[in-house]
């Protein structure tokens, strides 16, 4: 069967049609700018790439694009839509309502628009897509949501409770949620594997790093506990996002300046992480390379997330009882060899040891770095949360 994954964002729809036989990637694109000037999408087939500039006012003149690109021309990978056997889409924050992988149905929809307070950039485009979806490709295809909390809805109460009013949480929900479920879960399954061990005989700490982080502890197989809270704004110092701080800095800070509470919000969300710290880039190459140049504040920041990433590991470690491997993936993770070796040092007591001549290693799918004799295995996965989602949409489908 050919599963077509869906990434909807605001303004951009990623996508990439897979054959579920043998899991091989048939093309894949991304439409931008969707209701801009200047939008326009970009086709990949067979290491081949295609860009048009064409206009696409709403989600639904890109899907059809996308329709398009995929069933004519040089990237032609069907013949027609009827070749697509079901269609799974990335759904960011499922609430307390949505623990798993859900068949899309308008109660469905209904209910994931109503958890949109929870994630207001993402939950709205995600619908927006469901439906533009069901409207260009019709009701006999079916259609998958694939949730990014739905994977850390294991947590036990105790790590997912905040020390707040409890109403809070029975009235409107607060309490830590995480994110980037799809990717951990893909990585920890790979790792078990690799491990040659059942996923409910390991104990892993996965390292999710690239513009958004999270680092999650999965415990045989399941999470008890990750970095990102309510929002993706918890945790680790990000490519923007400040990640955890004393609660009390948006009041002193809206005292001090006069900036209201969504001044503030936007500072912590989008002016803050590497960004704020080294005032030269949010992007962590540009970051490392202005601190070899001698750029105190960027040293800084890089020092910064190093340390904050150990300290997760660490307590990840006390709060599993014992630690079989640790998984770098994303972005950062599978591509920067100075973070994961920052890292790894210091976690000498937890029987991690790495070989800096693997490490230094790429274009693997999984780079075992561990060094002879090290007690933790440590590794480079390179995540695939298409795919995870396309597994998901296929079993439910089927």
């Amino acid at each position: 069967m050919n599963i077509l994954v869906i990434n909807c964002g605001s303004s951009s729809l990623k996508y990439q049609l897979i054959d579920m036989n043998d899991e091989k990637l048939l093309c894949k694109g991304l439409c931008e700018r969707i209701g801009d000037e200047g939008s326009c999408i970009t086709h990949q087939k067979d290491g081949q790439k295609w860009t048009e500039t064409c206009p696409m006012p709403t989600h639904v003149e890109a899907f059809n694009k996308v329709v398009e690109k995929m069933t004519s021309g040089e990237g032609k990978a069907i013949n027609d839509v009827s070749e697509i056997g079901a269609i799974g889409h990335r759904g960011v924050h499922g609430g307390e309502a949505f623990h798993e992988s859900v068949l899309v149905t308008d109660e469905v929809i209904a209910e994931y628009e109503k958890l949109s307070p929870l994630a207001p950039l993402h939950n709205p485009a995600g619908v927006q897509g469901l439906r533009c979806a069901r409207k260009v490709f019709g009701d006999k295809i079916p259609n998958v949501l694939v949730f990014d909390t739905a994977f850390h809805a294991t947590m036990p109460a105790r790590a997912y409770m905040y020390g707040l009013p409890y109403e809070y949480y029975e009235k409107y929900g607060v309490r830590r949620y995480g994110f980037h479920g799809t990717s951990h879960r893909y990585v920890s399954l790979a790792m078990a594997n690799y491990l040659g061990k059942k996923p409910e005989d390991v104990k892993i700490v996965t390292c999710h790093l690239g513009n958004g982080s999270s680092i999650a502890a999965v415990d045989g197989g399941k999470v008890l506990d990750t970095s990102m809270g309510m929002t993706p704004l918890g945790g680790l110092l990000m490519g923007t996002r400040s990640g955890d701080m004393d609660p009390s800095i948006p009041g002193y800070l809206m005292q001090q300046t006069g900036m209201t509470a969504a001044e503030v919000d936007a500072v912590m969300n989008k002016k803050s992480g590497l960004l704020g710290v080294s005032g030269v880039s949010s992007d962590n190459r540009d970051v490392r390379a202005a601190a070899q140049s001698g750029n105190p504040r960027a040293q800084l920041a890089v020092d910064m997330l190093a340390y904050q990433i150990r300290k997760y590991i660490g307590a990840y470690a006390a709060a599993m009882g014992g630690l079989d491997a640790i998984v770098f993936t994303g972005g950062i993770g599978e591509n920067d060899p100075l973070t994961r070796g920052e890292v790894c040092q210091g976690l000498e007591f937890l029987g991690v040891q790495i070989d800096q001549e693997k490490n230094q290693r790429r274009g693997l799918e999984i780079n075992d770095i561990s060094a002879p004799g090290s007690r933790v295995t440590v590794a480079a996965i390179c995540t695939n949360e298409e795919l995870m989602i396309a597994r998901d949409t296929l079993a439910l489908a089927k």
